[in-house]
């Protein structure tokens, strides 16, 4: 489409914002699905636990470069205690934010998830053999915590309340406690199992292709809202194995977002609204909180979100190859990407390997978002519109069109 006739001024970055936020009350409104809500009530179980996994992680990560060049040995078995505590009871913070949020009594929901983590459920037997504490992990808390919160919806439904406070806790606890012994830590423990080795397979197999699907497609993810679903995966795979080798490589999906603002600042010379906007949420950006620039810049331009996924690929790709090569490349905790997850890096073949091949994927989903939206991102129209001067007729056309549609049409 033309620029308006009569000298209108360039699509500014308020105009964006604009458009921005229509297109996240947009999203917001589509995610509104059964599924959807489903899903995010799964991440608010976990979201809270965000602070506690980057405190230990990191904890964890200082201990183990403490351990490994010989320092302050008499320290770093008490820096492996407060590391590791955490996670050792994991499943009793999962089970009461899962009754929590399920409209159950939380201190009940962290009390049949308790269970998993006692030592002597190793004198259980069950489906032919002993269980082993922490067997089931985080799945098996969130399934005996949501069986615990339909124990005790059900039975304060038909118990009376002379005496609700005595049966319902006691039906509650014994009911799902059995159920958990006798089955949900079996069943919790295979999915657990299987989800950390269909990851390694995913990624010794097929690291490359694996890498570029998840780099390039976690930004659209995040739009859908079906990022929440990988939550509990990452929990789960931090739990069996200490860290999470999927968020490395999303965390790529935010290197290409970083490429294409340094691109579209360059290809937007005139545009001082835009570029200024860029500068400001350009930091935040390299540490991960990509927001600003995703509603505030690339989504509402169309394309040049298009190209900072496919930079997110090519990074992803980067770091998957090097799975697939054997060397890990994982986190420790979820929730910071960018240079702010390097504090909570670590893998299989020493911290500086890993830092160096997450430092050269960033370096790589920069470069490849910065040159597929340079050469890619706007149409001839676009960067006419874009970077007519506010006292420069921009060119004609037939008829006036408002700026919020010219940004709509290239969307």
């Amino acid at each position: 489409p033309a620029a308006p006739a009569g000298g209108a001024d360039p699509v500014t970055a308020e105009e964006l914002a604009a458009q921005g936020a229509a297109l996240r009350a947009e999203r917001k409104a589509k995610n509104a699905t059964p599924f959807k809500l489903f899903l995010r009530r799964i991440a608010n179980i976990f979201v809270p636990l965000i602070p506690a996994l980057i405190g230990c992680g990191i904890i964890a990560g200082l201990n183990g470069l403490l351990v490994n060049l010989g320092w302050l040995p008499g320290i770093t078995p008490a820096l492996a205690a407060i590391a590791s505590g955490f996670m050792a009871l994991i499943a009793v913070f999962v089970g009461y934010n899962t009754a929590k949020e399920f409209g159950g009594t939380p201190i009940l929901g962290g009390a049949v998830a308790s269970i998993i983590v006692y030592a002597k459920v190793a004198d259980v037997e069950a489906f032919g053999q002993h269980l082993s504490p922490g067997q089931g992990g985080v799945l098996g808390a969130l399934a005996a915590a949501c069986l615990g919160v339909y124990v005790e919806k059900r039975c304060r439904r038909w118990v009376p309340e002379s005496v609700d406070v005595l049966v319902t806790p006691t039906v509650t606890v014994l009911v799902s406690g059995l159920a958990t012994l006798f089955g949900l830590m079996f069943l919790a423990g295979e999915v657990s199992t299987w989800i950390g080795e269909a990851a390694d397979w995913l990624l010794a197999h097929g690291g490359a292709g694996a890498g570029f699907l998840l780099g390039g497609l976690f930004l659209p993810l995040v739009m859908l809202g079906l990022h929440q679903a990988l939550i509990p995966i990452h929990t789960t795979l931090i739990e069996g194995s200490g860290f999470t080798v999927l968020l490395p490589i999303l965390a790529m999906a935010g290197a290409g977002q970083v490429g294409a603002a340094l691109a579209i600042y360059l290809r937007l010379p005139r545009n001082t609204s835009i570029r200024t906007t860029i500068k400001s949420a350009l930091w935040p950006g390299f540490l991960g909180v990509g927001e600003p620039l995703i509603y505030g810049v690339s989504l509402p331009l169309g394309r040049p979100f298009v190209t900072a996924c496919a930079g997110g690929a090519f990074g992803g790709a980067f770091v998957g190859l090097f799975n697939q090569l054997g060397t890990d490349v994982g986190s420790t905790a979820i929730g910071p990407s960018g240079w702010a997850l390097f504090p909570l890096l670590d893998g299989n073949h020493g911290l500086a390997r890993t830092i160096a091949v997450y430092a050269a994927g960033l370096l790589v989903g920069y470069v490849a978002g910065f040159v597929a939206t340079y050469w890619f991102g706007f149409t001839k129209t676009m960067l006419e519109e874009l970077n007519a001067a506010p006292d420069e007729p921009a060119p004609a056309a037939p008829a006036p069109v408002a700026a919020e549609e010219r940004v709509a049409e290239k969307v």
